[in-house]
């Protein structure tokens, strides 16, 4: 395997070095090269650090079914909601640095979202609202508490409202556009008493433009990607990257449904989905979860203080907020939500292997990432694997991941 310098940049390690078995790891390839035979994935690329070396980088299927191109690893991903926790590493940039506070009204930055209002019922095909009880926060858009949702997420009037997600919606709608139409939109709950997935990191990407005067994606390669060397991490897919894109299938194995990927249909975004825009490889996204993994740092390159990671992987859902995380993903019940990705509360419960304290988060295109404190790891799977199926290597990578550390 040919290993890029942007990939190398994080450094090796075999896998012996930190505790992990050769023989055991080849069982990831085995299983994933038998769906990619069955038909199920057209390809992926996983990788896996282990206390602060790449233990594992390695392709698997095909990059392109269509043309029966092999995988490589360094191959670019759409990674959907994989954006949204560096929107929120963004916010809490400027968290540290005493630009906006958790606590802080919305309409403070974006002035649209201010007297909101609440549909009497989320699944009603009849729309009725009330007066919001208090104004959404900082900290609801973090945890996903502000009562905005997508409109695939329901078929009742108060979901018709709503754009169906992010990446669609900034092809669709102007920034503008789109934020005066955010803010006219029916909550689904009162702020702050319920999860519920949707615009809420979209939004924050706004106030992060709101408040450093520049585009999402200016503010994240200054601050975040370029420090990091994340290189192939982008709202756009650069011309030079086209050549390395991973597309899906053109139908769901499961359903026969068509599958769609946002960059693959080659329309440019008019503003910078910070819920769902960015593309990235798996070298690129490890060093941004290694970051995490390592309480803020990357070698010698600090992006937040410890204290703030901490906060961050902390669970935000009180005993008082209604948590639905899983809507999301059935197996993993028993997890919370902090300020970016959910939390694991305790050991058992979810059908998921992990640890108390892991977290994690995924892309409906079929990314997935989850870091382990407790292991010192940080794993991240790319696959172009839209529909029910990217469900499936939610659980499968862990338990595969999991079942060769052997120290």
């Amino acid at each position: 395997m040919t290993v890029r310098k942007s990939e190398s940049s994080l450094s090796r390690a075999e896998p012996a070095a930190v505790g992990l078995d050769s023989a055991r790891l080849a069982r990831i390839r085995e299983a994933l090269e038998r769906d990619v035979k069955a038909g199920l994935l057209p390809g992926a690329v996983v990788g896996i650090a282990r206390r602060g070396h790449i233990a594992y980088l390695e392709a698997v299927g095909q990059r392109d079914p269509a043309t029966a191109q092999p995988m490589w690893a360094d191959a670019v991903f759409s990674i959907a909601s994989m954006t949204k926790p560096m929107t929120s590493v963004a916010i809490m940039m400027l968290h540290e640095e005493g630009r906006l506070l958790l606590g802080d009204p919305v309409s403070k930055y974006l002035p649209q979202m201010a007297n909101m209002k609440v549909a009497r019922s989320p699944t009603s095909d009849t729309l009725e609202t009330v007066p919001a009880e208090r104004e959404i926060t900082i900290q609801d858009l973090l945890r996903h508490t502000s009562g905005l949702t997508n409109g695939n997420r329901g078929t009742g009037a108060a979901y018709r409202a709503y754009p169906q997600s992010g990446g669609s919606a900034a092809v669709a709608l102007g920034r503008d556009e789109f934020l005066e139409a955010i803010g006219k939109v029916p909550l689904l709950y009162q702020p702050g008493t319920a999860w519920e997935y949707g615009f809420s990191t979209d939004v924050l990407g706004h106030i992060v433009e709101a408040i450093s005067g520049q585009t999402l994606g200016a503010f994240l390669k200054s601050r975040l990607w370029d420090p990091l060397g994340m290189a192939d991490t982008s709202f756009d897919l650069a011309r030079t990257a086209e050549g390395r894109y991973a597309r899906a299938f053109p139908k769901c194995p499961l359903t026969g449904e068509p599958l769609t990927v946002l960059h693959a249909a080659g329309k440019p975004q008019k503003w910078e989905s910070g819920g769902g825009g960015a593309v990235s490889t798996a070298a690129d996204y490890l060093r941004f979860v290694e970051m995490l993994r390592a309480e803020g740092r990357l070698g010698t390159t600090r992006i937040l203080g410890r204290k703030t990671v901490d906060l961050m992987r902390a669970d935000h859902l009180g005993p008082d907020i209604e948590n639905r995380l899983t809507s999301m993903d059935p197996a993993f019940s028993g997890y919370g939500f902090g300020l970016g990705f959910a939390v694991r509360k305790g050991a058992g419960v979810a059908a998921a292997m992990g640890s108390s304290g892991d977290y994690y988060w995924s892309g409906v295109y079929g990314t997935y990432f989850w870091i382990d404190p407790v292991e010192e790891l940080a794993v991240v799977f790319m696959a172009a694997a839209p529909g029910q199926m990217r469900l499936r290597y939610r659980q499968l990578l862990r338990g595969l991941v999991l079942q060769a550390i052997v120290d």
